[in-house]
């Protein structure tokens, strides 16, 4: 289950837990340096008896946030608390990861029950948004959880600002601001949590390798939907775990997907025609890629077909990464797959566009 997920199903648990009465407490990973079991913005539950849902890596670190909680919930007094992975001795008790944490446990939860709501609609939906947990420690800790949608945050953001806080919703990694305060008495921190949809991966073709390219494209951070209209090719032993399957017509499901610049379609069914079929329900799609599995002569076939009878342009079809991947001297089903996968991570990250070849242009 990727990080986004595990974030809505926490997210939902806080909820459920605060319509329920449930006494808890949220622990909340601020700051991680160096080596440690898990990174900032993880979030656990911990009830009043010390139960965990979720984890924050396990060992010491954990028993330490479930103690705390235990405490902070018969208190009803938010902490923080900082813990040191640089323990030197196996054979001893400290921890010898080598990073440091910074955590706080918050069982005042539900006063902010709106804003982990929203998270949670939000992750769910592949919506953008930002999520703002400020901690100020003077005599006691005070906590508040903020979810801001990005047009929120144009007009009405806080500390850090505008320009930092949407600075973070191009990156994928959260982080935490400490506010300048006169009273060395007084520590206030923001943490700024960005939450951004995983870009989506439709495969439309379930064979072998629309398998190794669901594994590949999921190991580096796409959320992957597979469609053919085999039912045994849209089994869930096939793919990885969190891959949405649909068994029904490939090119009426694909154009009916296909939509967002965060969406990347791939086209790998199990023959020409078909490919063909689907290329036309998406081509014309407003998504980030297209691509579609062949031959130059088959591709060259295509392109002509389209074109002489108004499927699409020359243009239009030359926007279309066929043949699909990176030139790697691919040949066995993996390395197709690897290939597919540089590809997508090239549009992704460097924008790269098609260049057809002159080749393509002929039969």
């Amino acid at each position: 289950m990727d990080s986004n997920h595990r974030a809505a199903e926490i997210c939902q648990q806080v909820v459920d837990f605060i319509d329920k009465g449930e006494v808890f407490a949220v622990a909340l990973v601020l700051e991680a340096k160096g080596s440690t079991p898990r990174k900032a913005g993880v979030r656990a539950i911990i009830e009043a008896t010390g139960k965990i849902h979720g984890t924050l890596g396990g060992g010491i670190v954990e028993a330490e946030a479930q103690r705390r909680a235990v405490e902070a919930c018969r208190s009803n007094q938010p902490a923080v608390f900082d813990m040191d992975l640089y323990g030197a001795d196996r054979a001893a008790d400290a921890p010898i990861c080598g990073g440091s944490m910074r955590i706080v446990i918050d069982p005042t939860a539900a006063k902010d029950r709106k804003s982990y709501a929203w998270m949670t609609e939000a992750i769910r939906k592949r919506q953008r948004g930002v999520m703002l947990t400020t901690v100020r420690t003077a005599k006691q800790t005070e906590t508040c959880s903020q979810w801001f949608v990005p047009e929120v945050i144009r007009s009405e953001a806080p500390f850090p600002g505008v320009d930092k806080i949407n600075s973070y919703l191009t990156r994928e990694t959260p982080e935490l601001f400490y506010v300048s305060t006169r009273s060395p008495d007084t520590v206030t921190e923001v943490f700024v949590e960005p939450v951004i949809p995983k870009p989506l991966l439709l495969i439309a073709g379930g064979g072998h390798i629309g398998q190794a390219l669901a594994l590949q494209a999921s190991l580096v951070g796409f959320d992957v939907t597979v469609i053919d209209d085999r039912a045994e090719f849209t089994e869930s032993n096939l793919y990885p775990e969190g891959t949405t399957t649909h068994c029904c017509d490939i090119p009426k499901k694909t154009a009916a997907l296909s939509a967002g610049d965060d969406t990347y379609v791939v086209l790998v069914t199990r023959g020409h025609k078909l490919d063909a079929e689907t290329l036309e329900a998406c081509i014309n799609a407003p998504v980030a890629y297209v691509g579609m599995i062949g031959s130059r002569r088959k591709v060259a076939l295509i392109r002509r077909n389209f074109i002489e009878s108004g499927i699409a342009t020359a243009e239009q079809f030359d926007r279309i990464f066929t043949p699909i991947g990176l030139d790697i001297g691919a040949v066995t089903v993996p390395e197709i797959a690897a290939s597919i996968t540089a590809e997508l991570i090239a549009v992704r990250r460097k924008g790269l566009a098609h260049r057809p070849s002159k080749k393509m242009e002929q039969p």
